[in-house]
């Protein structure tokens, strides 16, 4: 009887052994998301609604609809792959405000200007934003009362919520 518990594990476990652990779990597009945001700048040269918010998993979306897409690791690696883009979007949207922002309080400055200086105004903004966005997703992983959909539901509102603070700084631009 143990014989046979072991060999039935032993077998039902060979197909999780089989798998390439080094191949993604399911494709995972990242050109979709600068695809749909150079639509979206299109219809805004246009005089058109962009949609900007309709790009928000535009990469995610067609991945966690693949093979793998529905299983715990590969929405986290599809939700988590979208993530990295826009907080790279971001970071670079903020550094460019910052260093305009730094030009033009030091223009300021040497025009003797009593102008506030916007520097300290938005790196507040941006660090009372990631606390807020902290706060927020960590509150949706733990609506999932420590299931393991609470990571990747988790990261999916890291995603969402960095997209729409990057679309906010590009409106300073």
């Amino acid at each position: 009887m143990i014989r046979i518990a072991l060999c039935l594990a032993v077998f039902a476990a060979a197909p999780v052994l089989a798998q390439d652990s080094t191949e993604p779990a399911s494709a995972f597009d990242a050109a979709l998301v600068d695809a749909c945001l150079d639509s979206a700048r299109e219809r805004e040269a246009q005089d058109q609604q962009p949609a900007w918010e309709s790009c928000i998993a535009a990469a995610a979306d067609p991945c966690l609809d693949g093979p793998d897409g529905s299983t715990t690791v590969g929405m986290s690696m599809c939700l988590g792959q979208e993530y990295d883009i826009w907080d790279a979007k971001l970071n670079e949207a903020y550094q460019s405000l910052l260093s305009d922002a730094e030009a033009t309080d030091k223009e300021m400055a040497e025009l003797g200007s009593a102008a506030e200086k916007q520097v300290p105004h938005l790196r507040d903004m941006q660090r009372n934003w990631i606390a807020f966005r902290d706060a927020a997703c960590g509150y949706e992983r733990s609506r999932w009362g420590g299931g393991t959909g609470g990571g990747p539901a988790a990261t999916e509102c890291m995603m969402r919520l960095t997209a729409q603070q990057f679309f906010w700084l590009q409106k300073y631009q």
